[in-house]
C-alpha cells in the first residue's frame, strides 16, 4: 500500500506528474456548440467548467488538481475574502439579489410589516454616520449595568440575557431533545472564548494568535476608555486561557454519547454547585424549568467554579469587552476595524474588510432571514427545480436502500432498523411551508445598535416560547437564500435551501452525470449523515438510542477507523495534520455520499450506456462533477483556522481523499498502482 502525505509541497509536485491519459475535452469545439443552444446548461457545454482542468496532471495523481488546476494556478482571490469557491459564487449571487430586493423596497411600505423592517434594518446598519455619531452611547444602560454588578453570582446571572449579545462563559440553548425528540430541551454548553476554540490558547503553534489577541483586547478596552487597557487585557486573557483549559477538545464535542447528560436543576445544582442556576435561568426566561441537558458535563462544572474564584473587577472587564466585540459591527467605526484586524486579517488572512451593503445583507439574512425568503423564492426559485430534486432524492434514497438490502458486513437485525430509519427520513426542498412571523419586532430606521438587541431578544423569546409545547417538524434552521444543506438526526430530515440549487450544484440544463455528481452527491452526503460515526446513534424516530448489535457496531467501527487513518496521514501545511476524529462525520458523508451518488447515476440509465461527451464518458463526468464543486482558493490562515475548528477536512481532501475509495474512478480515469492517489483494493474503504 503506498501512504501519501498531502503536504503543500507534495501538491505541487504531484502537479508535475506527467500528462493524464485522459483525453483532452476540445474546449472551443465545446464553447462553439453551446453557444447555438438555447438551453445550454451554465457551465461548460454540459455543465462542467473545463477550462478550469490541468491537463497536465494524471488524475490519478491528484485528481482535484487535475480538475481545478488552471483555476487554481490563475484565479486571484478578492482581497475580502479568505477563501473562495463555487460556494462563495453563489453566497455573492445570494447577496446581490438580496440587495435588490431590500433596496427596492418602497418608502411607503406599512410600518411594522416585513417589508417595512428588512428596508429599516439595512439602512441603519448601513448609516455609518449615524453609529459613528452615538459612539457608545446605546451600551450605556448595558455598561451602567456591568459597571454595577456587585459578585460572581451576579455576573453568571446577568451573562444569561440573551439580548445583550455577548459571549458568556456558559452557553443556554433551546433544542430538540435528542432523546426524546418530540419535545425541546434547554441546552447548556460549554462558551467564554473569543478566539476559535481551545486549540488557541494552549498549543505553541498558535504562539502568535496569542499574542495578536491579547493586544486586541487591550486596544478594544483603550478604545472604551478603560484606565489600564492592558492589564485589563491581561486579566481577561488569562481568565479566558483558564476556562480553555477545561473545555473540551472539539473531536470530543462531537461525541453524541458524551454529549447529552439531563439533570433536574436539583441535581444541576448539587453537580455544579458554583453557579446561580435559578438565577440564571430566571434571567434567560427559563424561570420554569425543572431540567437541562448539559452537553459538556464537567467542563460547565469547572467553568462555573473558575469564574465563582474569578475577582469582580475581572468579570466586569471580560463583560464589558465581550459586550463590545460581539457588536463591534454596528459600533463606532474603529471598532469595527479594530475587530476585522484580528479576526479577519489575523486569524483567516483577508486583507480587506467586505463592503458595508453586503455586510448589511447579512445582518438582515440572520434577523429576518424569512422576510427577505420568500421574496427571494418567488424572484429565483422555480417550482420545476423543487420537482426535479425530489425525483433526485428518491434516487438516492432507493440507492442507499439497494446498498443495505445487499451490504455483507450488517446483520440482518440492524439491518431492518437502518431501512426502517430511511423509510423514515424527511426531506425540505428550496423553502418552507409555512413562513415565519415577525410581528411584534420593532425595528428603526437609525437605531442599529438596537435592532440588534431587539432581534436577539425577539428570536430568543421565540425560542422559549416552544418550550413544552410539541416539536414544530415544519420549521426551518436555514433560510432559502443560504448556499447550504443540513441533516438533523432527532428530526430525520434532510433539508436544501433554493440557493444551493444552483451550478455548479444543480443545473437543469446539465449532463445527468454532472447533476448526480454534484447535487446527488450532496444529497447522499447528507443522507448519509444519519449513517455517519455519530449520525447513526440515533433511530428512525430520532430517538438517540444504540439500536445496532455490538458486532455490527465493532465492523461499523474499524471501516471508520481505516478511513480516519487515511485523513491522519494528510497535512496541508507543515504541523496543522487533518484530524481524523473531528472530520471523521464529514468524511463518512462526502464518501458516502459519493458512493451513494454513482450507483443512483447508474441506476437511472437502466439498460442504457450514457453518451460520450467531448471525449468524456458519463462516468468522468460524474467524477469531473464532484470535484469541480469543491474548487476552492484558500489562504494559509484561513486553512489553519479551518484545521483547527471545522468538522471539514480541506478541499483538496474532500476530493482526493474520497475518489480514491472508489474503484468506479479507478476504472474511469484508468489509475494504476504508479498513481500518486492508488490504494490497493483491500484497502479502500466501504461504509455505505
Amino acid at each position: 500500500m503506498k501512504r501519501t502525505l498531502f503536504t503543500a509541497f507534495a501538491l505541487v509536485a504531484l502537479a508535475a506528474c506527467g500528462k493524464s491519459d485522459v483525453a483532452a475535452p476540445d474546449r472551443k469545439e465545446a464553447a462553439s456548440r453551446k453557444d447555438m443552444r438555447a438551453d445550454a446548461p451554465e457551465l461548460g457545454d454540459f455543465g462542467v467548467d473545463l477550462s478550469a482542468m490541468d491537463a497536465s496532471v494524471a488524475p490519478g495523481d491528484d485528481f482535484y488538481d487535475y480538475v481545478n488546476g488552471a483555476w487554481l494556478e490563475s484565479f486571484k482571490m478578492p482581497d475580502d475574502y479568505s477563501s473562495y469557491g463555487s460556494f462563495t459564487v453563489l453566497a455573492e449571487r445570494s447577496e446581490n439579489r438580496l440587495r435588490e430586493i431590500i433596496e427596492g423596497i418602497s418608502p411607503n411600505a406599512p410600518a411594522n410589516s416585513d417589508e417595512q423592517r428588512a428596508r429599516d434594518f439595512y439602512a441603519a446598519y448601513n448609516d455609518i454616520e449615524t453609529i459613528n455619531a452615538k459612539g457608545l452611547s446605546p451600551l450605556a444602560g448595558d455598561l451602567a449595568m456591568i459597571d454595577a454588578l456587585a459578585s460572581a453570582e451576579e455576573f453568571m446571572a446577568a451573562s444569561f440575557d440573551a439580548a445583550r449579545r455577548a459571549t458568556s462563559p456558559i452557553g443556554v440553548r433551546i433544542r430538540v431533545d435528542a432523546k426524546r425528540p418530540d419535545r425541546y430541551a434547554i441546552y447548556l454548553t460549554q462558551s467564554g472564548l473569543g478566539m476559535p476554540n481551545r486549540d488557541y490558547y494552549l498549543e505553541d503553534r498558535f504562539a502568535d494568535k496569542q499574542a495578536k489577541y491579547r493586544a486586541y483586547i487591550a486596544a478594544i478596552l483603550s478604545l472604551a476608555g478603560h484606565d489600564d487597557p492592558q492589564g485589563g487585557a491581561d486579566r481577561i486573557y488569562a481568565l479566558e486561557q483558564a476556562i480553555a483549559r477545561v473545555h473540551w477538545e472539539p473531536s470530543k464535542q462531537r461525541n453524541r454519547d458524551l454529549t447529552y447528560n439531563l439533570k433536574t436543576i436539583e441535581q444541576l445544582g448539587a453537580y455544579a454547585p458554583a453557579a446561580p442556576w435559578r438565577d440564571m435561568l430566571d434571567r434567560a426566561g427559563l424561570g420554569g424549568a425543572h431540567e437541562v441537558v448539559l452537553r459538556e458535563d464537567d467542563a460547565i462544572r469547572n467553568i462555573a467554579s473558575i469564574v465563582a474564584t474569578t475577582p469582580i473587577e475581572t468579570l466586569r472587564d471580560y463583560f464589558r469587552f465581550h459586550l463590545i466585540n460581539s457588536n463591534a459591527d454596528i459600533l463606532p467605526s474603529n471598532f469595527d476595524a479594530a475587530n476585522f484586524a484580528f479576526f479577519r486579517t489575523e486569524l483567516r488572512g483577508a486583507p480587506k474588510q467586505k463592503e458595508r451593503w453586503k455586510r448589511a445583507i447579512d445582518a438582515v439574512d440572520d434577523a429576518l432571514g424569512e422576510a427577505v425568503g420568500k421574496i427571494y423564492v418567488e424572484r429565483y426559485f422555480p417550482a420545476s427545480s423543487k420537482t426535479q430534486m425530489a425525483g433526485l432524492v428518491d434516487n438516492l434514497r432507493a440507492a442507499l436502500g439497494a446498498q443495505i438490502e445487499t451490504i455483507d458486513w450488517m446483520s440482518d437485525e440492524t439491518r431492518a432498523k437502518a431501512l426502517d430509519k430511511l423509510s423514515k427520513l424527511t426531506t425540505k426542498i428550496g423553502y418552507p411551508d409555512k413562513w415565519r412571523s415577525y410581528d411584534g419586532l420593532q425595528i428603526v430606521a437609525d437605531d442599529a445598535y438596537g435592532n440588534a438587541a431587539r432581534a436577539a431578544k425577539f428570536q430568543w423569546e421565540f425560542e422559549v416560547s416552544r418550550l413544552g409545547g410539541p416539536v414544530d417538524r415544519s420549521e426551518w434552521r436555514m433560510t432559502p437564500q443560504t448556499v447550504n444543506a443540513s441533516y438533523s438526526p432527532a428530526l430525520n430530515e434532510i433539508v436544501f435551501p433554493a440557493a444551493i440549487l444552483q451550478p455548479p450544484f444543480f443545473d437543469p440544463n446539465a449532463d445527468p452525470a454532472v447533476n448526480y455528481g454534484a447535487i446527488g452527491a450532496v444529497i447522499g452526503h447528507e443522507i448519509g449523515h444519519g449513517f455517519d460515526d455519530q449520525g447513526r446513534k440515533s433511530n428512525g424516530d430520532g430517538v438517540l438510542v444504540d439500536w445496532w448489535t455490538a458486532a455490527d457496531a465493532d465492523r461499523f467501527e474499524e471501516r471508520a477507523g481505516r478511513l480516519g487513518a487515511q485523513y491522519a496521514g494528510y497535512e496541508p501545511i507543515e504541523g496543522f495534520p487533518v484530524d481524523p476524529d473531528l472530520t471523521m462525520g464529514e468524511n463518512i458523508g462526502d464518501l458516502g455520499g459519493l458512493a451513494m451518488a454513482y450507483r443512483a447515476y447508474r441506476l437511472s440509465l437502466g439498460e442504457n450506456q450514457a453518451p460520450v461527451i467531448d471525449a468524456l464518458t458519463g462516468d468522468q463526468r460524474f467524477f469531473l462533477s464532484w470535484a469541480q464543486v469543491w474548487k476552492r482558493a484558500v489562504r494559509d490562515d484561513h486553512l489553519k483556522n479551518q484545521i483547527a475548528s471545522d468538522p471539514h477536512a480541506p478541499a483538496a481532501f474532500r476530493v482526493n481523499g474520497v475518489v480514491r475509495n472508489m474503484d468506479a474512478w479507478y476504472e474511469a480515469f484508468g489509475v494504476t498502482p504508479e498513481n500518486a492517489l492508488w490504494l490497493d483494493p483491500e484497502d479502500r474503504v466501504r461504509i455505505w
